[in-house]
């Protein structure tokens, strides 16, 4: 297979890239390294079957000449910053709705009939069922991010009945692992190395939350395209468990051996749009043979692990 991936110098776009061409496959990776880091394709670089090449997918053009000869896209090419919506709207809006068009327009002109798309479990708002399903009531957005991603998911509804694609929808919790370079661990670990004697935290820290270690969201991913269907396919990705904010933070500095005292912000949510509780149903999924392996504190400690090792990320962001 010839894979075209977007965003395939960032965090999970390089991950996959390295695990597609471990499979021995041809991997095209786009990107426009704006968050992505050529050192996350040094392993990538190596390989005769991967090719680079530096582009925006708002250039419609030069993604339908970059694509040409793809048999699948995956696509992760997205703003993610999640926190800071209501500061630029626009870029939720062009980044993730209008890029996401141009990556299914390109795909049209190339006859490509396959895409994998990294959504979010953002799309549920405050959902009313917990754990929630793919399938359940979709409440009154609450982020732009999460709209913007919702809106995707309606470009590629349609273009699979109108044009006869077949789509991997995976509604993603937090990612964690390998090439993490945003979100609240990355957060936390630059402010305690800044001062380890205090931690400021949005919110009351009793937000619940779920995450994913890397490793078992790419093999999440590959089991629902190698064993979903025709037409429109969505799953969510996540553990069947969740912790607090707080617990994470208790995680976090046993790791790095600090005690500081916590100050919050106060309030259920830490910006506008967070969600309180988030943990998803992840049951269609295993029904296919799937199930993450890692622990969420697991995950936790190697994203730590790997900040520790690698702690030029923050040089860079």
């Amino acid at each position: 297979m010839r894979y075209f991936v977007t965003g395939g110098a960032g965090f999970i776009g390089s991950n996959m890239t390295d695990r597609l061409l471990s499979l021995g496959n041809e991997v095209i990776v786009y990107d426009n390294f704006s968050t992505g880091r050529m050192e996350f394709l040094e392993e990538a670089h190596k390989n005769p079957k991967c090719t680079w090449i530096k582009g925006d997918c708002l250039d419609e053009d030069k993604l339908v000449s970059s694509m040409a000869g793809c048999d699948f896209v995956f696509h992760f090419a997205a703003n993610a910053d999640v926190r800071m919506g209501c500061e630029h709207p626009k870029k939720d809006l062009e980044q993730n709705t209008v890029a996401t068009f141009h990556v299914l327009e390109a795909m049209r002109a190339n006859n490509i009939k396959k895409i994998a798309f990294s959504s979010t479990g953002s799309v549920y708002g405050e959902a009313k069922i917990i754990p929630t399903p793919e399938d359940g009531p979709f409440p009154i957005q609450t982020s732009l991010y999460g709209a913007s991603k919702l809106a995707c998911e309606g470009l590629i509804a349609a273009y699979c009945e109108g044009f006869e694609f077949t789509s991997y929808i995976f509604r993603f919790v937090s990612i964690l692992g390998e090439r993490y370079t945003h979100g609240h661990i990355f957060d936390f670990y630059r402010k305690l190395k800044e001062d380890e004697s205090q931690l400021y935290v949005l919110g009351n820290g009793k937000q619940k939350k779920s995450y994913l270690y890397i490793g078992d969201c790419l093999e999440g991913m590959l089991t629902g395209v190698e064993k979903g269907g025709e037409g429109v396919n969505i799953f969510n990705l996540g553990t069947d468990e969740y912790c607090e904010v707080n617990d994470s933070i208790k995680w976090i500095t046993k790791k790095l051996g600090v005690s500081p005292r916590l100050s919050y912000a106060g309030g259920e949510r830490g910006w506008v749009g967070d969600n309180p509780f988030i943990y998803l149903d992840t049951k269609k999924i295993q029904n296919l043979g799937w199930k993450a392996e890692y622990t969420i504190r697991e995950g936790v400690l190697k994203t730590v692990e790997y900040l520790e090792k690698n702690e030029w990320v923050f040089d860079v962001r």
